[in-house]
């Protein structure tokens, strides 16, 4: 490149000595005998040479050849920067090399996600279809089940076998009745003993402030026996926690929703999950890990009577739907004092068992046809048993009554609301006609209304 510019400026500059006329080229020896080459251009415009344009001269020549120097560094630097234009080109193709490679697997990966897609509707597709053959074949088995629930006597049918197709487990799916078609004519001010026809909304009165009261008894005595305290005395177990022992006294339901209990009693044994009930003037409850039956006097504040519950489950054998180890359930009523449970031979169906209110032995049975753990809880209202669907679901149904008096069981379609979606304890109290239930926190209670019983009914 040097060489190219020399030769350039070389000629440029002969170019321009033979514009000029008088130009001429000397060689000579001088005294040492060396030769010199002299080239000589006349100046056009001066007469005679002096040492100022002498030196005018030489900076002109100064300032070309300066001139020419940054040109040079111009075309080598141009020549370098071809050199990166170069790199920066390939790292170009690189990248978009790399960003089409990407591209590609995105759209392999689309296609393949568009397969998983297609196959996942087409099983959904074929979930639909098996289920609505599932509802259609339910309804065919519900019609049977009610049938032979009609027809149901005690001691007839082997209801622990269930190979028995008139073994049928209640469901919560069943057909809900406008309340207009379950009030006959004359019974909307009935006020005795009868079937349960229509539950009213939850009212609230108290929310529990700690977790251990998730869920838990709260009651009142329907028929308090004893000084000290009368029906209007509202009683609580929380019953979250490994040893349970403590029952809250409340004068009446003003003081229970302000909070403030006015006696807390220590019970002399664990209480076992939310199965407990008052009567005459005792707490009778389920103790901790065992079918022990306990009666805790609310006036001596000590123990009455205890005994174990024949062959019932206990601690999570048949609990209801939700758990909570609700294996034995007592309850009262306008009759008097019951278990709701389970045992080995029923195998899962309840039993209802009715109990002599002081010692606690049983006086009589009844097996049913419906699983316990089918159920989200159950109580006793005139003799006879109610279920409830759902523990969980804000509207559900009573779906299931047993009648002791007759030994039969039916389907029935009660609405009810879980108005706090976690209801883990459900008891009547016939003095106020109420049922009391501890939902997720809250205590709340429902008014009922019965009709008059069945014909044929004792």
């Amino acid at each position: 490149m040097w060489l190219q510019v020399s030769l350039s400026f070389f000629s440029f500059l002969f170019c321009q000595c033979q514009a000029q006329s008088q130009a001429s080229l000397r060689r000579f020896n001088d005294p040492a005998g060396r030769c010199h080459y002299t080239f000589t251009v006349p100046s056009p415009t001066e007469s005679s040479c002096s040492g100022s344009s002498t030196k005018q001269e030489l900076t002109g020549v100064l300032s070309r050849l300066t001139l020419v120097e940054a040109l040079v560094s111009r075309l080598v630097d141009g020549a370098d920067g071809s050199s990166g234009a170069g790199t920066a080109e390939e790292s170009l193709q690189e990248a978009y090399s790399q960003v089409t490679r990407e591209r590609d697997q995105l759209q392999q990966d689309k296609e393949h996600l568009s397969r998983q897609v297609q196959k996942l509707q087409t099983s959904l597709a074929e979930l639909d279809r098996e289920a609505e053959s599932l509802r259609k074949r339910s309804c065919q088995q519900t019609e049977a089940s009610e049938g032979a629930l009609y027809n149901y006597r005690p001691g007839k049918d082997p209801v622990h076998d269930l190979r028995n197709d008139a073994y049928q487990e209640m469901k919560a799916e069943v057909t809900e009745l406008p309340a207009s078609r379950l009030l006959p004519e004359g019974n909307l001010s009935f006020t005795g003993c009868g079937e349960l026809l229509s539950v009213g909304n939850p009212v609230l009165h108290r929310k529990a402030d700690s977790i251990t009261g998730k869920y838990g008894v709260w009651l009142q005595d329907p028929d308090p026996r004893g000084p000290g305290f009368t029906n209007q005395t509202v009683w609580r177990i929380d019953a979250v926690g490994t040893d349970v022992r403590q029952l809250f006294m409340y004068e009446d339901m003003e003081q229970f929703s302000r909070g403030f209990p006015s006696k807390v009693l220590v019970l002399p044994e664990p209480v076992e999950s939310t199965g407990a009930t008052l009567y005459r003037g005792s707490l009778y409850y389920q103790r901790r890990r065992s079918r022990t039956l306990i009666r805790y006097d609310l006036v001596t504040e000590s123990l009455a009577s205890r005994l174990e519950l024949p062959h019932a489950g206990f601690h999570g054998q048949h609990p209801y739907s939700w758990g909570g180890y609700t294996d034995i359930d007592l309850a009262v009523d306008e009759r008097g004092l019951w278990a709701i449970y389970s045992t080995t031979k029923a195998k899962g169906a309840i039993v209802i068992s009715q109990l002599d209110p002081v010692s606690l032995q049983v006086k009589e049975s009844w097996e049913t046809k419906i699983r316990k753990n089918s159920v989200a809880n159950a109580f006793m209202v005139c003799g006879r048993l109610y279920t409830v669907a759902s523990y969980t679901a804000a509207n559900t149904t009573i779906n299931f009554t047993f009648d002791t008096a007759t030994g039969e069981g039916r389907a029935t379609s009660v609405p009810f609301k879980n108005r706090y979606h976690y209801n883990s304890m459900v008891d009547y109290n016939h003095a106020h006609r109420k049922l009391y239930a501890w939902d997720n926190f809250h205590m709340v209670t429902y008014d009922v209304r019965l009709g008059r019983p069945r014909h044929g009914a004792k």
